[in-house]
């Protein structure tokens, strides 16, 4: 690529980063904390109603038409990098779309083709989203029957949660980078930018939560986003556009996969999110979806807010859903799928691209060569788990393996050892 188009598509670059400046999701879609407040008293009453909730909407015409601008200039050039932002430009134009349509069913068309849904398949297609997440229920329902050990408790409020962070965080990054502050109207228990993490107020954080918080949303997500603002001339890699969200939060999952910091709560937590989803799709309302959550074993509180998922900028009456939170099992089986191949075809050094910037799979692959001959830059940081790599190729290397081997084959082709059989 000559010096002349790379000067084009960086100016690209720049006018879409401009664009994508003004095209909040979440902030746009939140609910006042008071609404949690007042549905859950009205709750413990016995008389729950559906929560009454508005939207901002307009104010992106500016934005939309600078995209399509982008997406016009780009016709006149191929290869990676102009597909990149062309996929980039799109995906934030679909996203317009989604945030025009809040509050009314369209919204979750949108949401679908941005997002995915309940039945979408996963990698070969052998299963969806949906029976993936029943499976995690099902092997979460067995485990708490069966299971002799039970953990402590372990609570820290977000305080002890920030103190805590700070010094896990000077592992990977220099003092100050990422500032973590306390936000007492977050959805979420964390959400992670590039240079901050915001910790809901009023929570009980586990042993877990600090491991989990610290891989998934400071080791992937603020990382990634650091990484992609050093890319000389394709800043928008700093970007969450919607089209990475999947693979993002897959290798966010991952992370803690990989890292151990991931229980069988968590898992159950992202499956029942998928099966509320799907329920809210096939017609559940608001109170439905609340009342299943509830009777699958969340508080109320957990209830409330994971039910708030699902209908964020979706008509509470049922039929509609914010289907972002399929992402989550999706991306994770995705991305555990690519890191095996890589293993497998003795391509690890692609993995470590993924993180120079927010990506899908396939922009790793179609950006490899801008990598290898300098166009782009390798990661400025790393988790310490893909520093340490031979830790991770044993992982991997078991992890093919035993994809060979099924369960049922050692049902029907091994005999176990019983206690009778010892010493005779």
């Amino acid at each position: 690529m000559n010096s002349t188009e790379l000067e084009h598509l960086a100016a690209i670059d720049t006018a879409i980063m401009d664009a994508a400046r003004d095209i909040k999701v979440l902030s746009r879609l939140s609910w006042p904390s008071d609404v949690m407040h007042n549905f859950l008293h009205a709750w413990e009453r016995g008389q729950p109603r559906l929560p009454a909730v508005s939207y901002q909407t307009g104010g992106l015409t500016d934005a939309r038409t600078q995209l399509r601008k982008c997406l016009r200039a780009l016709a006149a050039h191929e290869g990676p990098m102009a597909d990149y932002l062309r996929a980039t430009a799109a995906s934030y134009d679909a996203l317009i779309g989604l945030l025009d349509s809040v509050g009314t069913a369209r919204m979750s068309v949108h949401s679908r083709l941005i997002y995915g849904s309940p039945g979408d398949p996963i990698s070969s297609g052998h299963v969806n989203n949906l029976e993936a997440a029943e499976h995690f229920l099902d092997v979460g329902k067995a485990y708490y029957e069966s299971a002799r050990l039970q953990e402590a408790d372990y609570c820290l409020s977000a305080h002890n949660m920030r103190a805590e962070l700070t010094d896990r965080l000077a592992e990977v990054f220099p003092a100050n980078t990422i500032r973590i502050d306390i936000d007492p109207g977050l959805a979420s228990k964390a959400a992670a930018g590039a240079k901050r993490i915001r910790l809901r107020a009023a929570t009980c954080y586990s042993e877990y939560d600090l491991e989990q918080l610290l891989q998934h949303e400071a080791f992937v997500h603020s990382l990634t986003a650091l990484n992609g603002r050093a890319q000389p001339g394709l800043r928008t890699l700093s970007l969450g556009a919607p089209r990475t969200t999947g693979p993002q939060e897959g290798l966010a999952t991952f992370s803690e996969l990989v890292t151990g910091a991931i229980d069988i709560s968590r898992v159950e937590r992202l499956a029942l999110r998928v099966v509320a989803i799907d329920n809210a799709l096939a017609g559940a309302d608001f109170v439905e979806v609340f009342r299943y959550l509830v009777d699958r074993g969340q508080t109320p509180q957990e209830s409330f807010q994971s039910a708030m998922r699902v209908f964020r900028g979706a008509p509470v009456t049922g039929g509609s859903a914010f289907t972002k939170d399929v992402v989550y099992l999706h991306g994770l089986m995705e991305v555990h799928t690519f890191f095996r191949w890589a293993m497998q075809h003795q391509r690890l050094d692609l993995t470590r691209y993924f993180f120079a910037g927010r990506m899908t799979i396939g922009d790793v692959m179609r950006l490899a060569p801008m990598f290898e001959d300098g166009t782009l830059i390798a990661p400025t940081y790393l988790p310490p788990w893909m520093v340490r790599t031979n830790g991770l190729a044993a992982y991997l290397a078991f992890s093919v393996f035993a994809n060979r081997i099924t369960v049922e084959e050692l049902d029907e082709h091994h005999e176990f050892d019983t206690i009778s059989d010892i010493g005779m």
